[in-house]
């Protein structure tokens, strides 16, 4: 990953900056789409009524949040598909799940059942690419722009990096892409290695 990037630090946006400039970007987004790769296991996202009710153990509640979230999938994808791209997500997974992974996969699904499609890959499948280090959280809008989901040590998102060099972008998509192409699509790996197992255990 390393060399994709060229050496290039991007420019560091604090998280107002960042969320700004996403948005204003995002619904703008051109041929070959949004794409995204996510390589950590485990992050927090208190801003999240559905993972808080998962970290205190209220798997059920957690659920039922994530059902009731159908409408709201179910508009944002039908928007995207209106403005003219497509979203496309990488997911490396290691086995055993952690809990935050075994909670985010039931989120996944529902958004790979609106259009939010999301291919799953084994850690081996990026170890060449990870000689130097792990895979950055990164995402593509067309070729025009990426960003680096920046979090601290707890697993918060921070900040984020952004590039707007289009070679460097579009080797990046490239990369992405090639690892989706490769990969179990999200609906199959969930039915045979989420939907089986309990509650996870918090802690």
């Amino acid at each position: 990953m390393h060399d994709l990037l060229g050496g290039d630090p991007g420019e560091r946006l604090d998280l107002a900056e960042y969320w700004a400039d996403f948005e204003d970007r995002f619904w703008k987004t051109a041929a070959p789409g949004f794409w995204k790769l996510e390589r950590q296991q485990s992050f927090k996202e208190p801003g999240d009524e559905g993972w808080r009710a998962f970290t205190e153990g209220r798997w059920a509640d957690s659920l039922r949040i994530l059902e009731s979230r159908r409408q709201e999938f179910a508009g944002y994808y039908r928007r995207v598909a209106e403005s003219g791209f497509a979203t496309r997500r990488v997911r490396v997974v290691d086995e055993p799940l952690t809990p935050y992974l075994q909670w985010e996969l039931h989120v996944l699904r529902l958004r790979h059942e609106y259009g939010g499609l999301a291919r799953v890959v084994d850690p081996a499948r990026v170890a060449t690419a990870e000689a130097t280090g792990v895979l950055p959280e990164i995402y593509t809008l067309g070729t025009e722009v990426m960003y680096e989901a920046v979090y601290d040590a707890d697993g918060v998102l921070a900040a984020a990096r952004r590039w707007r060099d289009p070679g460097l972008v579009a080797r990046c998509q490239a990369f992405i892409e090639s690892l989706y192409l490769d990969g179990e699509p999200l609906d199959e790996f969930f039915a045979r290695a989420v939907a089986p197992l309990g509650p996870p255990r918090i802690g």
